[in-house]
């Protein structure tokens, strides 16, 4: 029996989603391979399901996906019933050694021609036409909701200085007012330099729903721990939401207990936990607003520099567990304004978000 082959169908989906108005790259066509290779789509349902997830970002969007899908699907199983198998090519008549059954008369002059053979064969057949076989496909286009420059730009928000380096900065303003109480300039005035101490701590949902986001919050952690003026990050790694325990690899193979972690904050940590909070999927379970509200809840005991980042845009919360959640914890749509108003937040600007 052969494997599923996704491919041809994954191509085919894709080519038809652009030509009807979906906004899809480079990006998106990538993740997609990238959820294949992890052996996301080894049946025709559950791609179905991978690519919708991936590309559909509303439920008109889902509709319409769901119709041209069952087009490609049907327009491919109509072009493989129609391909029928190569026959093998028929064996030459043998050639024939006995003298012909011509007279060799001198008068006779009309010869006998053979009559040709007759063979059975099935009629040429003309594939059907369909859209995605078009010569005219427009140009693959890169799409991310942050891209990697804007990430290393808006970390450098995230700031919590103190004046505890060496002291080498003119205070002119200082100098200045010395001067004049003193009535004369006698020595400058300096000042200490100033370091960042911001402590970050990063808990990012893994797998499930949160498989075609990986490539974006490696690059937000990436950004942070390397592209940064942070002094210290911290990443941890949970799968759904985070329980007694959480882990310091995206594999989840390296487990640590959540008590532990939360043992190194202070009031001045910032967190930010990234998550879809079951909006992916369109969930609203009450067992996960329950335990993610138990979770925030010991996480307030140590910072209120809490945000929460969802990769799903803000209309997809609703009637979902993201919608209770949001209440709970300042929440924002991953893109480029929702990023900075949660640095905003983590580093104690409290702003009117909207619900």
């Amino acid at each position: 029996m052969s494997k599923f082959d996704p491919q041809p169908i994954l191509l085919r989906v894709f080519n038809r989603l652009r030509q009807n108005g979906f906004s899809l790259g480079v990006s998106e066509y990538l993740a997609a391979l990238e959820a294949v290779e992890g052996e996301w789509g080894t049946t025709q349902e559950e791609l179905k399901e991978v690519l919708r997830l991936l590309w559909s970002h509303s439920r008109t969007e889902q509709n319409e996906f769901d119709l041209i899908w069952d087009s490609v699907t049907s327009d491919t199983s109509k072009a493989d019933s129609q391909q029928l198998p190569s026959k093998p090519a028929p064996e030459p008549p043998p050639e024939r050694t006995e003298e012909p059954l011509l007279s060799t008369s001198p008068d006779q002059t009309d010869t006998v021609q053979p009559q040709p053979a007759f063979e059975l064969a099935p009629l040429p057949i003309r594939a059907p036409f369909t859209s995605t076989e078009t010569d005219n496909t427009p140009a693959l286009q890169t799409y991310w909701p942050v891209s990697h420059r804007s990430m290393v730009y808006i970390w450098r928000y995230l700031r919590r200085p103190v004046p505890d380096g060496p002291k080498d900065i003119l205070d002119v303003k200082a100098t200045v007012e010395q001067a004049v109480r003193q009535g004369f300039f006698l020595a400058p005035v300096y000042r200490r330099r100033e370091s960042n101490h911001a402590h970050l701590l990063l808990l990012i949902d893994q797998d499930g729903s949160m498989t075609p986001f990986h490539r974006f919050t490696r690059d937000l952690v990436e950004t942070a721990q390397y592209e940064s003026t942070i002094e210290q990050v911290d990443v941890c790694y949970f799968h759904n939401v985070p329980a007694n325990s959480v882990y310091r690899d995206f594999y989840l193979t390296d487990p640590v207990l959540l008590k532990q972690v939360l043992a190194g904050c202070d009031s001045d940590t910032s967190v930010l936990v990234v998550s879809d909070a079951g909006a992916a999927r369109g969930y609203r379970r009450l067992e996960r607003i329950r335990a993610t509200t138990e979770f925030l809840f010991q996480l307030k005991q140590h910072t209120n520099l809490i945000a929460w980042l969802n990769p799903m845009p803000q209309e997809r919360w609703v009637s979902t567990s993201a919608q209770i959640i949001a209440h709970l914890v300042p929440m924002y749509q991953m893109d480029n304004d929702g990023l900075s108003n949660a640095i905003d937040i983590v580093r104690g600007q409290q702003l009117q978000h909207n619900r």
